[in-house]
């Protein structure tokens, strides 16, 4: 997939890909009829340049949004290293929500368990306990997901309380995911595996649930049929739908 889909600002959208680190767009990733981040970007995108019509995310505490951005990076309290990169940023009067989108990723193999020594070291404040109770039992091995990328989630909650904090707003994890019956192939995606993330999801935010960061999981069907019923958006909600297929 080389164009984007109506409305959707593609010069700002190959600026933004190029700006992260996760080479999309050189890598052919994001020519993938698979790519998670061509879905975002499409469906997100689209907001760059007129947020206000983007209704509050089901379920997510948030209130208007005033900014929309896509690839966007959540720095940590220090320099060197990686840093956080979500696939996009809603900003509201009093919340930041990064948005981490997931497709075909959670029914694929080779989740990590690393986290590096910086994470252990900083204190990251009694309001982000639970993330740091999950972020040692998944490094000790005492806590384990097949499908869900908890190491990742951790490490955006971190990245989100930090720039939180430091622009004076509450922070709001969501965890964006699809549940696609097939691969592009046509090879169904199994069953089991789909309900073992539900089911992960459940698991992880039942643990870290009271947090200042906040985790919600929303599905992708419910956002676009979110969006499908606001008159403004019928038309890229469908988009959306005719180009991504079942999600």
């Amino acid at each position: 997939m080389s164009d984007f889909l109506p409305g959707v600002p593609g010069d700002l959208i190959l600026a933004a890909l190029n700006k992260s680190p996760g080479n999309e767009v050189g890598g052919g990733k994001f020519a993938s009829p698979e790519s998670s981040a061509a879905l975002a970007v499409n469906a997100f995108g689209w907001f760059l340049e007129r947020p206000s019509p983007m209704p509050p995310l089901p379920g997510v505490p948030m209130g208007k949004v005033d900014e929309v951005c896509v690839e966007a990076e959540m720095r940590f309290p220090w320099s060197g290293g990686r840093h956080p990169w979500l696939d996009a940023a809603l900003t509201t009067a009093t919340t930041l929500v990064g948005v981490e989108s997931k497709r075909y990723e959670p029914f694929r193999p080779g989740k990590t368990t690393v986290f590096s020594e910086a994470y252990e070291s900083r204190d990251w404040g009694p309001g982000m306990a639970r993330h740091d109770a999950m972020r040692r039992a998944l490094a000790s091995g005492q806590q384990s997901y097949l499908c869900l990328d908890a190491v990742q989630l951790v490490k955006h909650a971190y990245g989100l309380k930090t720039q939180g904090v430091k622009r004076a707003r509450g922070a709001v994890l969501v965890y964006l995911h699809a549940a696609p019956t097939a691969w592009a192939n046509g090879k169904p995606v199994d069953p089991a595996a789909i309900a073992r993330h539900e089911a992960e999801i459940v698991d992880f935010a039942r643990a870290v649930k009271g947090d200042d960061v906040t985790f919600v999981a929303v599905r992708w069907r419910e956002v676009l049929a979110a969006w499908a019923k606001v008159p403004a958006l019928a038309a890229h909600a469908a988009a959306v739908q005719e180009r991504f297929g079942p999600l």
